[in-house]
């Protein structure tokens, strides 16, 4: 009976160890998992993180063009106006050059508005003095400088104007400001018409010219091309769910539209 209960115990204590082993390598393989998941999760942020910075410089860099490209082309037609006129109307020689400082002037805020984008201060104090993002709501100054630089602009809104979702707001800013560059720049002695519409569950913007019938960039519309100006537009739309279409008008001019979700897709 001795030997019996001494094998009994012997079993008991083989199938304790054997089942202290069995939870031990289970544990093992718990924390394994638990590790490759925890570094899986790591690598899954910083790519999340690398491609939000990635499009956070590709927004930048649109930015970047968009403020360059408006805001010099106003200023080099208008140094050419007050060289034009300096000996003989030297007032409208001044208001030109007014004109070029105060486009400067918004260059100069805009790139700091960037700047500070990139490399933010420790204190609120460099940002009180930054400008404030291009928006709908701060059409009017940019269309005064459009008009005051020789193409005379109509503005329609319908609907209820209404607060923007910060990025549609920019978006929209940009696409009127792309094409009035653009008519600008390419145009002689035409008008421009621009329109936005507050739709219930959409903003739709549309700008016409009746000048030649040019793409942004100085590329003919019969080529088929696009500048890098509407190209990173139609982009930019697109990131929004919405579409941005740009082509010739029947007996001439150009028309570039845009319709934006305001619900994000």
């Amino acid at each position: 009976m001795d030997t019996i209960w001494l094998l009994v115990a012997l079993a008991a204590c083989l199938a304790a160890v054997g089942l202290a082993v069995a939870l031990g390598r289970q544990r093992q393989a718990h924390t394994r998992a638990l590790e490759e998941r925890g570094w899986l999760l790591e690598r899954e942020r910083e790519t999340a993180a690398s491609n939000a910075v990635d499009a956070e410089r590709a927004r930048i860099a649109h930015d970047l063009h968009d403020i360059v490209s408006h805001n010099v082309s106003v200023m080099v037609i208008q140094a050419g106006a007050a060289r034009h006129v300096l000996e003989t109307e030297p007032d409208q020689a001044e208001a030109a050059l007014l004109a070029v400082e105060a486009a400067g002037r918004d260059t100069m805020a805009e790139l700091r508005h960037l700047l500070g984008l990139l490399a933010p201060q420790a204190t609120g104090e460099e940002d009180e003095q930054l400008a404030p993002q291009p928006s709908l709501s701060r059409l009017s100054p940019l269309i005064d400088r459009i008009a005051f630089a020789g193409l005379p602009v109509d503005v329609r809104i319908s609907g209820e104007p209404r607060p923007l979702p910060a990025g549609v707001d920019v978006t929209a800013y940009r696409i009127i400001q792309e094409a009035l560059t653009n008519a600008l720049k390419h145009g002689d002695g035409v008008k421009a018409e621009v329109t936005v519409r507050y739709a219930d569950h959409a903003l739709r913007v549309e700008i016409l010219n009746t000048g030649p019938s040019v793409l942004t960039g100085g590329r003919s519309a019969g080529a088929g091309g696009e500048g890098r100006g509407l190209l990173g537009l139609r982009q930019r739309v697109a990131v929004y769910g919405g579409d941005l279409d740009a082509r010739r008008r029947l007996g001439g001019g150009f028309r570039v539209r845009a319709k934006i979700p305001l619900e994000r897709p």
